[in-house]
């Protein structure tokens, strides 16, 4: 028997008849899914030192459980001391298994580790896709402290086959990710 992560079992018997259910779907192909999940870092002081890109490249490798790679430059800013071709972030992109382990971290391990944390924004982008901020790479159980000399965010984004904010809402609640309620914020 194949593994399956638990998060991707709890898709499959509970996610998706809750949001048939909800949306009134009438077959399984329309309920949204999660298609992948891309984490990414901007890194603006490469500019300067090159090997903050090197360990951004490890630190996101770590987090994901997946390769990383360099993210360049795409023209020349001279206000930014930036040419063409140079190393400025760090991308990976987790697709099914990854994805769903990853996911899974992400909320029950991760985002309770966040001082005062009273749940994640609820803004979708309009097509049902969602990217959360974090200000830290250090809430991260994969990153060591004492090896970090300097404290970088990262977004990770959820792209969803959702054709509307509400229904890629619902999917990334039912997953578990805790936003905030619209009432209070």
């Amino acid at each position: 028997m194949d593994y399956v992560p638990s998060l991707k079992k709890h898709y499959n018997e509970k996610i998706i008849p809750a949001l048939k259910k909800e949306f009134n779907y009438r077959s399984v192909m329309q309920v949204p899914r999660l298609k992948k999940i891309v984490i990414n870092q901007g890194i603006g002081q490469a500019v300067a030192d090159k090997k903050l890109v090197d360990i951004g490249v490890e630190e996101i490798t770590a987090i994901a459980g997946q390769r990383a790679v360099q993210t360049l430059a795409t023209k020349d800013i001279s206000n930014f001391k930036l040419r063409k071709k140079m190393p400025i972030g760090v991308t990976v992109t987790l697709r099914s298994n990854r994805m769903y382990e990853f996911l899974e971290r992400l909320v029950n391990v991760v985002l309770p580790r966040i001082r005062d944390f009273k749940g994640v924004n609820n803004k979708l982008d309009g097509r049902g896709n969602y990217t959360l901020g974090i200000t830290e790479q250090i809430i991260f159980p994969e990153i060591d402290i004492d090896k970090i000399n300097k404290i970088l965010g990262l977004q990770i984004t959820f792209v969803t086959s959702a054709k509307t904010d509400e229904e890629g809402f619902a999917l990334l609640r039912e997953f578990g990710i805790p936003f905030k309620t619209s009432k209070h914020s």
